[in-house]
Parts: C-alpha cells; sequence; structure tokens
C-alpha cells in the first residue's frame, strides 16, 4: 500500500496477464473506489482487502472494457452489490459481448454485468472529498479512459501509457495514431511529477515518460 498525499492505494497483481487491479481509498475517509479487476484470484483479494480495511465500497471503475479488465467484475459486484459500475459510455457493449472485450478470442469468455452508469471524458467523480478528471485516452481501446486527480498527483492510465511503453493498437477498434494523440494531448500535459499507475508494470511519472518513453520519442515526430 502507498499513500500519496490524501490517497491511498494498493495494487493486486493478476496472476496470468499480469494486471493491475487497484483498491483506491482517502487517507480521512473509508469511502473506496475497486479499479480494473481481473482474473481470480486478484477480485477475490480485493474483496478481502475491502472487509479487512473496514472500507465501504463507493464504485466499481473501469479504465476499458477489455477481458483481463473486467474479469473480476461480477464477482466483485455479487460480493459488494452496493458498489456502482462505472464504465467507459463508448464501450459499454463490451461488458457483455465476449467477442467485443477479446475474451472469446483467447478461449476463455467473460462477461460483466450491465454498468449502472456510463462516464466519458469532461466526467468529473468524486471519492470522498477528491476530485478525479475523466480524460480521454482512447486508442487501445474504442472509449478507453484515465483517471487524473490533482491533490494527490496521480492519474490512472489503464492500458494507454505504461512505464516505457504503450499500449497495443492492433485490437479491432484500436488505432495508434488516436492513442498517441490523447497521450500527447491529455497525459503528457499534466504536471511532470503526477505518479501514473498503469494497468500492467510499474509505477512511472508523467515526466519520465515524456523524457525516455521511446514509443512517444517515435509518435512525436510522425
Amino acid at each position: 500500500m502507498k499513500t500519496h498525499g490524501p490517497l491511498n492505494v494498493q495494487v493486486f497483481v493478476e496472476p496470468m496477464f499480469q494486471e493491475n487491479g487497484l483498491l483506491l481509498w482517502p487517507v480521512d475517509d473509508h469511502q473506496c473506489w475497486i479499479v480494473d479487476p481481473g482474473f481470480s484470484p486478484q477480485a477475490d483479494q480485493i474483496v478481502a482487502a475491502v472487509a479487512s480495511r473496514r472500507l465501504t465500497p463507493r464504485a466499481i471503475l473501469l479504465t476499458h472494457c477489455h477481458a483481463d479488465h473486467l474479469a473480476g467484475v461480477a464477482v466483485v459486484k455479487s460480493k459488494l452489490p452496493q458498489a456502482e459500475l462505472l464504465a467507459p459510455r463508448d464501450e459499454h457493449h463490451m461488458l457483455q459481448d465476449a467477442g467485443a472485450n477479446l475474451s472469446a478470442p483467447f478461449g476463455v469468455p467473460v462477461t460483466a454485468p450491465p454498468a449502472d452508469r456510463l462516464i466519458g471524458p469532461g466526467d468529473v467523480l468524486s471519492l470522498g472529498a477528491l476530485q478525479w478528471q475523466v480524460l480521454d485516452v482512447s486508442g487501445h481501446s474504442p472509449g478507453g479512459l484515465a483517471f487524473y486527480c490533482r491533490e494527490a498527483g496521480v492519474v490512472l492510465t489503464g492500458d494507454a501509457l505504461f512505464a516505457g511503453s504503450i499500449g497495443r493498437y492492433d485490437f479491432p477498434g484500436s488505432s495508434g495514431e488516436r492513442l498517441l494523440r490523447n497521450i500527447r494531448e491529455n497525459l503528457l500535459t499534466l504536471p511532470e511529477e503526477t505518479l501514473v499507475y498503469s494497468g500492467h508494470g510499474p509505477t512511472t511519472t508523467i515526466g519520465e515518460e515524456r523524457v525516455s518513453n521511446p514509443f512517444l520519442s517515435w509518435g512525436m515526430h510522425q
């Protein structure tokens, strides 16, 4: 568990795809978000952490609707039914379509319950007293979102931006041009000290990716 100013973040790494599921809660509040719960045992581990920390789950938040980021939603919703499912507006169809969320082609078809609320770029979400801006990072997926909390200095980028890399854009509905444009316009414009929690791999900072990410250096000159 890491503390970033007013925000606590606990990362749970799913063993098959090395996907990062997150548990977020304010330092002075028991309300929490569960972000991108993946395949077992990750979802159960997150639910157990909610209970052990005596947190109140407010939402299950999805950065995008590929299978490795939503495979645990059904488990979490069944055990924490009070948590609303918030999903990207442009990807709502992927929740219940194993072909569209890319699980069927890999032979492990999974679906999730319908979203309780659809969200998109420009929305502002609240976790306790913390405000989060919803940013457009589509390109890896058709409607991928990032979530930025200025007060905590943290951005959740899903599979758009990684430490030293960017998301794949060879999937249906993907676009490399769109992904690079959104990273440049909506992520690299954040303060350089902003801590990046990605959907896979270690944390990084916006400043580090500006100067050292080879995919972004290449993209800047296209």
